[in-house]
């Protein structure tokens, strides 16, 4: 097969390695891709939010399977351009890519289904929002209603702070995302992330990771798009999430069919866990990033034959076969994100790391400039083992880390905490 990744990121470097692990892939292009990502496949300059540009390529290069990584594309309705010109393509129409593109969308289906989830208010107008925010007081969740690249979602623990999350919002910090606010209930409980693959009428649970957000040790600090990652994620226990796939993903994929929008793709669900009771704290439509990989590091070659399957309405015939081991990921990002940053640093000694399928490190934001490997973005590495358990995983993890020399580079060093608290 001649397999097109769309996407630059960690996740999509993720996605790509686990594919070409599958005798399968017999070409595989990414686009635009990255420089870790240049290292094992073709790559492509196309704009991937383009689904004509997509089509053109497709058809140019005889591509059988597209496999869509970031939100951005799906929102654009990348996925309905080929699948209109009989393209098989991994990843949900617009309209049902609304279940991330919109705070406020997937709250009226969540009601409509009565799936346990916060109690919320959703607002187009600023001071509207201040004076319901003063009468509700804090521990508050405010979050920009559309696409902001992770980063638009402040936890706010005082009435001030979510009143300075409305000014930044509605003053334009995110673009369009921030013109309407979806205000929450603050949720007690662990949080973690669920992985269901649907085809438009079977959904089937491929795993749980838990990802840690803030970007200080402790999970102090300002919100991040992920600071590392493991998986299995022990809080989410298979009666809990058989609790989440009845009350919570099945009624929710019922809704949209009944809609006429099914999903078909990777559906995750983050969800806030207290006392054994799951609710949703939100939907993505993609695989997040950096539980992606992870997850590709633990279904390896197998994951291209669940894509493939999903895509193609087979998800009746599979199912997942676990090694009994764990993953852990930690993201090493340029100093200064979240906040401003500067690109271009040099990054060494990747050649110390070991790549195999126990270790991998995958690129999220490099580019190559005369043989040298540069920063180029906020997150920048993805570095990442498997373990028989989260602490060899981990213990692994780390020493990659050690062996990389980028002095403008930082990143936790408590990744798994919350489920190796003597680490």
């Amino acid at each position: 097969m001649n397999i097109l990744v769309l996407g630059s990121g960690g996740r999509e470097h993720a996605l790509a390695w686990a594919i070409l692990q599958n005798p399968k892939c017999d070409r595989l292009i990414c686009a635009p891709g990255n420089a870790g990502m240049a290292a094992i496949a073709e790559c492509a300059d196309i704009d991937i939010c383009d689904g004509g540009a997509v089509a053109r390529f497709c058809d140019a290069n005889a591509i059988d399977f597209v496999v869509i990584g970031p939100e951005a594309p799906l929102a654009a309705g990348v996925a309905d351009r080929l699948r209109a010109l009989d393209i098989t393509c991994f990843g949900p129409s617009a309209d049902a890519a609304r279940l991330e593109a919109s705070k406020a969308f997937t709250k009226d289906i969540c009601a409509a289904v009565n799936a346990p989830t916060a109690g919320y208010a959703h607002f187009t107008d600023a001071e509207a929002a201040r004076a319901y925010i003063r009468a509700q007081g804090a521990p508050i969740v405010i979050k920009a209603d559309g696409l902001a690249a992770g980063k638009g979602v402040i936890v706010a623990m005082h009435e001030a702070e979510a009143l300075d999350a409305i000014d930044m919002m509605f003053g334009g910090e995110f673009g369009a995302a921030g013109a309407e606010v979806v205000i929450e209930e603050f949720m007690e409980g662990e949080e973690a992330s669920f992985f269901v693959l649907v085809d438009g009428e079977t959904c089937l649970p491929i795993g749980t990771a838990q990802d840690h957000k803030r970007v200080g040790e402790g999970d102090t600090g300002p919100n991040t798009g992920g600071m590392g990652a493991y998986s299995p994620a022990p809080v989410l226990t298979d009666a809990i999430a058989n609790v989440a796939m009845d009350q919570i993903i099945r009624p929710t994929m019922a809704e949209m069919a009944r809609r006429g929008t099914p999903y078909q793709g990777v559906l995750y669900a983050g969800l806030m866990i207290k006392d054994g009771q799951p609710r949703l704290v939100e939907y993505n439509a993609r695989f997040g990033d950096p539980e992606c990989q992870v997850l590709m590091m633990r279904l390896g070659a197998q994951a291209l034959d669940l894509m493939l399957a999903c895509a193609e309405g087979r998800l009746d015939q599979m199912s997942v076969n676990w090694a009994d081991d764990h993953a852990l990921t930690v993201v090493m990002a340029a100093k200064g994100y979240p906040g401003s940053y500067a690109k271009g640093s040099e990054i060494r000694g990747l050649e110390n790391c070991t790549s195999d399928s126990a270790q991998m490190v995958f690129h999220a934001g490099t580019r190559t400039d005369a043989g040298r490997l540069l920063a180029n973005g906020g997150r920048v590495l993805n570095v990442t083992a498997r373990g028989t358990t989260l602490a060899e995983a981990q213990k692994r993890a780390y020493a990659m880390v050690d062996q990389i020399d980028w002095p403008d580079g930082f990143c936790r060093r408590d990744i798994g905490w919350r489920a190796l608290p003597d680490a």
